[in-house]
């Protein structure tokens, strides 16, 4: 039955089994001044003091009703609060206290959203409803934003397929064309998080706080119909979503302002960049550094006498008696000297008035958005500008009274002063100069725009490649000569991007114990045709190169690409697929190649491995035998055993010559091609000529040599050659191996 007790007979009970609040109390608070306890409160009678109630469910009701005492907004004396009583045991109690707060069903973030829209669209008011539930107004307009998503994200809100982050992070934008285009990208997919929508939300929108937007300013960018749109969720800042407005707007302004200062100035150009950085704009361009202004004879002479009197005052301050009253102002009289004497040798710049119709300046934006002129000045030639001393009785005037455009080499400036201005690599502006490249001068003899050069440089590149499409063969030279060149310890560019450079091992190569195939690589670089190497100048190398055999390009083609294959893929332990895929059509065996022993294998793993392995090739009888060993000794076996050395059965010695770890295989698991006659051989044998199997063999130096016995580990370049032996359960064991390293 549910009853009235006064809020002053009621307190807080250690039978509730909530005890975080959390920040609900504000909330029930604001709720309750508006509308009064909705709900009862569960108590039950106290034994001390008497006549006072235990609250077992509902505190955080009962702390918002202290909160509006201490506000003075009720009286707890005669403020009734609806409760039901309940008594029993402690245990019973706290049961009742969690089923009561384990029941209850918090509303969704959509059902807020609901409820907010619902109120407000019936007249009511953002800050009275904010006030009533005891939240922020922007919490309250963050759910109304939500509730206005557009209707696929909403109901993924509401069925509980996205999160709340989520959503806020599409509600970011009041667009519903924007919400549904990211939507439609990402949708429900597990890739997605609230960063990453909101980064795509606004990729084309601005920040507020962007230095454009601060220079046009809110109300310049919404006159001219840009649209703002707050981010209620975040403390980045609103975003406007017609930056192409606002960009507009500012480059009106700043070009305005470039303008004024160019004629006040009388500089040849100044242009504006909405950044505080020049470095990309100049790239181009070249710098000018300006001379500073000469001492007047005053002022060198001033000079002289500080610096006499700080030798003075250094030798009257080393005095050890003097007054330590004196000593201060002494020390005083050498800061202010010292101070003078910096601003006198720190010489002002000076832009002499002939000079300034041939630079210019940029006009850059601050990060707050304020225009400001970049100091330092730049010109589209190289310009040196120096002083020059006035001759005796000439007074600083130039010999000549010569009045062409690039005659007077050297003018007075507005200060008196004489400078002389030079183009190009030094040469004066009177004529051509001397160490001006006849490559980069334009007609007359002055030097062309950096700009100019490049984009003269970037078509005659393409020139040369259209031209050098029709020749095949000699592309093959040039890429085969810059591949091998650069490997053979010669730098320097060649003028492409090919490059066959040494892989990036995991580790040192002194790290790497020996193997046949290593030894073998070295042997075919010891054999290959170097004649060509002998001049320091590339082009004659490479003329030298080209009139090689077409088998001494090809075998310097095949060890250049041989000794460039990575190890692995970069930081990864995955197999490279198209490695193993060159490896199927080699039919490479392994085992004829790289046997494991002690140092490279066998002592690198556990013993239980080694006598899985043994087990595994011999079976029972063989691991037993080796059981009691040690592992040094039974690695030292295994080295007999698996180099064919160990006197054992035939189908024992035959397993163990094949088997190979599982990280030493070649993987290949893609499909071969239906028709795979000649596969691999058609590029090789266009570069070496129509030849047999057997001639491509030769030219390549690949094999053993004429008249010897190949043995097993020889390969011969389209020669059939063995398999890998695979066993049922190798890959067991090598994972056992590779478990115990």
């Amino acid at each position: 039955m549910i009853q009235s007790v006064k809020l002053s007979k009621l307190v807080l009970s250690d039978i509730n089994v909530r005890k975080k609040r959390g920040d609900v109390v504000e909330s029930f608070a604001a709720s309750i001044a508006a509308n009064g306890v909705l709900q009862n409160l569960i108590v039950t009678p106290l034994k001390k003091p008497r006549g006072h109630f235990g609250i077992v469910a509902g505190a955080s009701r009962y702390l918002g009703m202290m909160l509006l005492v201490e506000r003075g907004e009720i009286n707890a004396d005669d403020y009734d609060v609806p409760v039901k009583l309940m008594t029993g045991a402690d245990t019973q109690l706290s049961e009742v206290s969690l089923v009561e707060n384990f029941q209850r069903e918090n509303m969704t973030p959509a059902d807020e959203c609901r409820g907010f829209h619902l109120i407000l669209s019936q007249g009511g008011d953002v800050d009275a409803l904010a006030k009533r539930f005891g939240v922020t107004r922007r919490f309250v307009e963050g759910r109304l934003r939500l509730a206005t998503l557009a209707e696929p994200i909403f109901e993924a809100l509401a069925s509980g397929k996205i999160t709340l982050d989520l959503a806020k992070a599409y509600a970011s934008t009041e667009s519903h064309e924007r919400q549904l285009l990211v939507w439609n990208s990402y949708g429900t997919s597990s890739y997605q998080s609230a960063d990453t929508i909101r980064r795509v939300i606004a990729n084309e929108s601005m920040k507020s706080t962007d230095p454009v937007a601060r220079l046009v300013g809110a109300d310049a960018y919404t006159a001219a119909g840009g649209v703002v749109d707050r981010d209620l969720f975040s403390d980045s800042g609103d975003r406007w979503t017609n930056p192409e407005i606002a960009q507009t707007l500012a480059a009106a302004l700043m070009e305005a302002e470039a303008k004024r200062i160019g004629e006040e100035r009388g500089l040849a150009w100044v242009r504006p960049i909405a950044s505080s950085s020049t470095w990309e704009a100049a790239r181009a361009l070249h710098r000018v550094a300006l001379p500073t202004l000469p001492m007047s004879e005053t002022e060198g002479l001033r000079v002289v006498e500080i610096e006499a009197r700080l030798d003075a005052l250094e030798q009257e301050m080393a005095d050890e008696d003097i007054e330590e009253d004196a000593f201060k102002a002494l020390d005083q009289e050498d800061d202010t000297l010292r101070a003078e004497l910096q601003r006198l040798l720190q010489r002002p710049s000076v832009l002499p008035p002939e000079l300034a119709p041939r630079v210019g300046v940029f006009l850059t934006l601050s990060h707050d958005g304020a225009m400001v002129i970049d100091d330092t000045y730049y010109s589209e030639t190289p310009l040196r500008v120096t002083m020059v001393e006035p001759e005796e009785g000439g007074e600083g005037e130039a010999d000549g009274d010569e009045t062409g455009d690039d005659a007077d080499t050297e003018r007075q400036g507005s200060s008196g002063s004489t400078f002389r201005i030079e183009e190009g690599n030094g040469g004066s502006v009177s004529g051509k100069s001397a160490d001006t490249d006849p490559d980069t001068a334009a007609p007359g003899g002055k030097a062309l725009s950096q700009v100019l050069l490049d984009q003269l440089s970037v078509q005659r590149r393409d020139v040369l490649g259209a031209a050098l499409i029709a020749n095949p063969g000699l592309a093959l030279d040039y890429m085969l000569f810059v591949m091998v060149d650069e490997r053979s310890g010669h730098h320097g560019s060649s003028g492409t991007s090919i490059r066959a450079p040494r892989p990036q091992d995991p580790l040192l190569g002194n790290n790497v114990p020996g193997s046949r195939a290593r030894d073998y690589l070295a042997e075919v670089h010891d054999g290959l045709d170097a004649s060509w190497l002998g001049s320091s100048e590339k082009v004659t190398r490479f003329e030298a190169f080209r009139g090689l055999s077409d088998e001494a390009k090809s075998t310097w083609l095949a060890w250049t690409v041989a000794t460039s294959l990575e190890a692995k893929d970069g930081y990864t332990t995955r197999q490279n697929a198209l490695q193993n895929r060159l490896a199927t059509i080699l039919e490479v065996d392994v085992a004829s190649w790289w046997r494991p022993t002690s140092e490279n294998f066998f002592d690198r793993v556990s013993k239980g491995a080694l006598l899985s392995l043994l087990d595994e090739v011999g079976g029972p009888a063989l691991s037993g035998r080796h059981a009691s060993q040690k592992k040094t000794e039974i690695s030292g076996s295994c080295q007999k055993l698996f180099a064919g050395e160990a006197i054992v059965e035939t189908e024992i010695k035959e397993a163990a010559l094949a088997w190979v770890p599982s990280a030493m295989r070649f993987n290949d698991v893609a499909a071969a091609p239906d028709d795979d006659e000649g596969e691999g051989e058609d590029d090789l044998t266009s570069l070496i000529g129509d030849a047999d199997d057997d001639e491509a063999a030769d030219a390549l130096n690949i094999g053993p040599d004429d008249g010897e016995d190949a043995d097993a580990g020889d390969i011969e370049l389209g020669d059939e050659q063995p398999g890998s032996v695979e066993h049922e359960n190798d890959d067991g064991v090598n994972d056992a191996l590779i478990a115990a390293e």
